[in-house]
């Protein structure tokens, strides 16, 4: 009985890293489809969100058959309700990828971004791929301190946040009030992606230390 506990809980962790790769990887591939205008490639990724979905509502059924059946206490109870958290992060993260390749879409044959903002809308979503694999590698080392490494990362996708809006202050900027709607939206979604994989991370400092990854920054554990 309690080899099939544990297995149940080793398949929700599983499920979560899978999650969170799935929707990396539909991030990336939604940047290459908004920077390229390649139709295909937007398509695959609005497609993808359907199997994000039914992996979200399978690991759902886990937890929950975990929580009715095994009655779980401290870390093993901390497990199932922060996967639950984290399963939510992800299948928002994946809507968010969607959200990007519905705007290659709509904007097919042209493209969405304009020449000047390509570099800075190619190093979000590179950023924005790169730290949700962090998060997926935290889920399978739960590793504080990578965990704690990953906040520290996210404030590269700040900085570039707040580019964008300087680009579109500037005097100089000439696309159009349309072009400008779109390029906000395509920042704030990476902006929220890169959230996403940071809440993640704090999860897992959570689960595995007790802590709240803040109280962790602010008040360092003592070496022993």
């Amino acid at each position: 009985m309690r080899e099939t506990y544990h297995k149940e809980l080793e398949s929700i962790s599983e499920a979560l890293v899978e999650m969170a790769n799935l929707v990396g990887s539909a991030m990336g591939r939604a940047t290459g489809a908004l920077l390229d205008a390649d139709l295909p490639l937007a398509e695959s990724v609005i497609s993808t969100e359907e199997q994000v979905e039914a992996m979200q509502r399978d690991l759902e059924e886990k937890a929950i058959t975990v929580l009715a059946r095994q009655q779980p206490v401290a870390t093993d109870l901390r497990t199932v309700v922060t996967s639950l958290r984290m399963s939510a992060d992800l299948e928002r993260s994946g809507v968010l990828a969607q959200h990007v390749a519905t705007l290659a879409r709509r904007r097919h044959p042209d493209h969405a971004v304009p020449r000047d903002l390509r570099r800075t809308i190619l190093e979000m979503g590179q950023l924005a791929q790169r730290l949700m694999a962090q998060a997926a590698e935290v889920l399978m080392t739960q590793d504080v301190d990578a965990a704690l490494q990953l906040e520290r990362d996210d404030d590269r996708m700040d900085e570039l946040h707040r580019l964008i809006f300087q680009h579109l202050m500037d005097d100089r900027w000439h696309h159009g009030v349309e072009t400008a709607v779109d390029v906000t939206l395509v920042g704030r979604y990476y902006e929220r992606f890169a959230d996403h994989a940071v809440s993640i991370a704090q999860r897992v400092v959570y689960l595995v230390t007790g802590e709240h990854a803040e109280d962790l920054v602010d008040n360092p554990p003592t070496p022993v």
